[in-house]
């Protein structure tokens, strides 16, 4: 099982919810993701504004996800609005 994990921080004044819901709507509709889940930040001014813990059977599956044109089209959306993007992928 692979965790695959990420964090943003979002430009100033930067609104992610359609990132954001676009992002969680992915949650069934790409076959190889287990689960998923979607936070923001409980603190205002912290390190990073949201994270993505999600969890894959391998890596293969991890890049089919990456790769996918739903993905994609969800990353752009975010490239436009954050400023810091995090990611690490672990083994479980």
């Amino acid at each position: 099982m692979i965790r695959h994990i990420v964090m943003w921080k979002f430009k100033e004044g930067a609104d992610p919810t359609e990132f954001l819901t676009r992002l969680a709507a992915l949650d069934g509709q790409i076959e190889c993701i287990r689960s998923m889940q979607i936070h923001r930040s409980a603190v205002k001014n912290a390190e990073y504004d949201a994270v993505l813990i999600s969890d894959f059977d391998s890596l293969e599956d991890v890049e089919r996800y990456k790769n996918d044109p739903r993905h994609l089209a969800a990353a752009a959306l975010c490239k436009e609005i954050r400023t810091v993007r995090s990611a690490i992928d672990v083994a479980l």
